[in-house]
């Protein structure tokens, strides 16, 4: 029943990483305007992300625009393309190993020793996703704060971290929660078996040296 239930909270925090990955992945919100020193322009919001750049005007209006050209784009957020995309492929497929492995999940012949390298492997790969995502974040998170503090950096030029960040942020510590949660487990299963296997030996080891105590006695009443 702790299994189970370990195995289920497991499975619900990688599903909100996974889909906190496909979010940041898509939402624009990576870069966002700064509004200091003499930039009085603060009707106007402008977004910066992986794929698209959006204007929005006094909470009213919102233009996007896509990328016209991957090479126009600086070589952190390029980066972050692949990153992203390699991490939430990662993290889907996590997810569909880690619920084929699951006990609440049958499958033709599929034995616990099969069960426990699975949910190792989706365990593994959680955490593989959680790093992949951790390095664009962190990578565009260094360049803005790096820009934002390096005064030949124009003031109009300059952004601060966007909501996509954070969320990516949380997303990765899921991924890598879930990962640590499938891990433990599976090495916890392999203790308790080794234990349960060890067990039933000592227990026949005992049958058989009583077994031979009768015998001898036995031997020596018959020789009296």
């Amino acid at each position: 029943m702790v299994s189970s239930a370990l195995q289920i909270t497991g499975l619900l925090i990688g599903g909100i990483g996974v889909i906190g990955t496909f979010a940041v992945t898509g939402m624009p919100q990576w870069r966002v305007s700064a509004f200091i020193e003499n930039n009085i322009i603060v009707f106007e919001t402008i977004w910066e992300g992986l794929w698209m750049h959006c204007i929005r005007q006094a909470n009213i209006r919102m233009q996007c625009k896509v990328y016209d050209s991957m090479l126009a784009l600086s070589p952190d957020l390029q980066a972050s393309r692949g990153l992203m995309c390699a991490g939430s492929v990662l993290s889907f497929l996590a997810f569909i190993i880690a619920i084929i492995g699951m006990k609440c999940t049958r499958c033709a012949q599929s034995s616990w020793q099969a069960k426990d390298c699975i949910i190792l492997t989706a365990g593994l790969l959680f955490i593989l996703s959680g790093a992949v995502e951790l390095i664009p974040v962190c990578w565009v998170a260094n360049t803005i704060i790096s820009d934002f503090y390096n005064p030949i950096v124009n003031v109009a030029q300059k952004r601060e971290l966007g909501e996509a960040l954070y969320l990516g942020w949380v997303a990765a510590f899921c991924l890598i929660a879930a990962g640590a949660i499938f891990c433990c487990f599976c090495r916890c299963c392999e203790k308790t078996r080794s234990y349960g296997h060890s067990a039933p030996t000592h227990y026949c080891t005992h049958n058989q040296r009583l077994h031979r105590k009768t015998e001898s006695s036995y031997s020596k009443s018959q020789y009296v």
